[in-house]
């Protein structure tokens, strides 16, 4: 089986991404090597790396909808709602996960759907 074992979103600015992460999600350094790169604990040993882009890569296309989806319970998805909102990076929500935008345009989903049944 395989697990999740990092993500890695490349930008402009990845102090200002890093922040987005910390105040919105919670997430945790791990390891600070700005201003190339800045890790944030996404929980079971896994990492989401915030990476310097450099001036040859594609920024991330406007409008995409391209998802990334974190896992949450009910009280942390009303926190999540309410902080976008507050932010102005709200992007919609279903009957179980909130959508917002992070400051490059990538969307990103928090979610209470249960995959499987216990």
């Amino acid at each position: 089986m395989m697990a999740l074992h990092h993500l890695a979103f490349r930008t402009a600015d990845v102090a200002a991404l890093a922040s987005f992460y910390r105040e919105m999600f919670g997430f945790e350094v791990v390891r600070d090597a700005l201003p190339k790169s800045l890790w944030l604990a996404l929980g079971a040993d896994a990492v989401l790396m915030i990476e310097a882009r450099t001036d040859a890569e594609t920024p991330i296309a406007a409008g995409s909808m391209e998802l990334v989806a974190f896992r949450a319970d009910e009280r942390t998805l009303s926190h999540v709602r309410e902080r976008a909102r507050e932010r102005d990076c709200y992007d919609g929500e279903t009957p179980f996960t909130v959508y917002v935008r992070d400051p490059d345009g990538r969307r990103i989903g928090v979610s209470n759907y249960r995959l499987r049944e216990d």
